[in-house]
């Protein structure tokens, strides 16, 4: 069952996220293996990220990777991310 995520750091700015971006390509991380669609939008100063994966599994799998570097970035989360179901999708 695929599943939306929606990320809303305390504090992502366009530079940090570039940052974690980099690390994750150099340690061969990024694209994960999961993740279907990944976007970032908002303000270069506050940015958020939503992300459809094919399975909780996989995103938990990556999560252990990811928090690390997004940790050494200085990129903090106010709470839990927001998982929902997919019921239904559809792509151009």
């Amino acid at each position: 069952m695929s599943i939306v995520v929606r990320f809303s750091p305390a504090n992502l700015t366009a530079e940090k996220y570039d940052q974690a971006l980099k690390r994750l390509e150099a340690e061969g991380l990024w694209p994960p293996d999961g993740c279907d669609y990944h976007v970032c939008f908002g303000t270069e100063s506050s940015l958020k990220v939503s992300e459809i994966w094919d399975s909780t599994e996989q995103l938990q799998a990556f999560g252990e990777r990811l928090m690390p570097v997004l940790s050494d970035v200085g990129i903090e989360f106010a709470g839990e991310p927001e998982i929902f179901e997919v019921y239904n999708s559809y792509k151009r």
